[in-house]
């Protein structure tokens, strides 16, 4: 029997719409990074990108378990000696890119690589309830229903 290899020609990529309005940062995140990468499907290769597109609206409003507002730190570095700076979750869902919490998390659970890279451009992080994909008719998940714990109440 040989090991099934999917070729470019094979790959249907959908869209899918996510709100992540009360959702938990980390299962939102696992979710997303599954559907990127298209593990989710029988076809997935591990050297093909498989994945979908992904539209995810209500990003400010990601539900956060935990003190994780106050104490997560989220560093980056401006490229000029002593230019290291934080920022805590609180101050960015609450600032100008609150979609960069989201961005960050699926970030890191992608392999960092030219692969992972193609993966991410199919992710669309909006921080309010309207995106400007209409017209590839994103069918809805409602990554909330799939688990109980999935969903958190402000």
């Amino acid at each position: 029997m040989k090991t099934y290899s999917a070729k470019p020609a094979d790959i249907e990529r959908k869209w899918f719409v996510i709100d992540a309005e009360g959702v938990v940062l980390g299962r939102l995140a696992s979710i997303i990074a599954i559907r990127l990468r298209g593990k989710h499907k029988p076809m997935y290769t591990p050297h093909m990108d498989c994945g979908d597109n992904i539209i995810v609206i209500n990003a400010e409003k990601v539900g956060i378990t935990g003190r994780k507002r106050e104490n997560k730190i989220y560093y980056r570095h401006t490229g000029y000696p002593g230019g290291v700076k934080s920022v805590t979750l609180g101050k960015m869902l609450g600032g100008k890119h609150p979609e960069r919490a989201v961005e960050k998390a699926v970030e890191r659970m992608i392999s960092r690589n030219p692969l992972g890279r193609q993966q991410l451009r199919k992710l669309h992080v909006y921080a309010g309830p309207d995106h400007p994909h209409q017209a590839q008719n994103p069918e809805v998940m409602d990554v909330g229903a799939m688990n109980p714990k999935n969903k958190r109440s402000a």
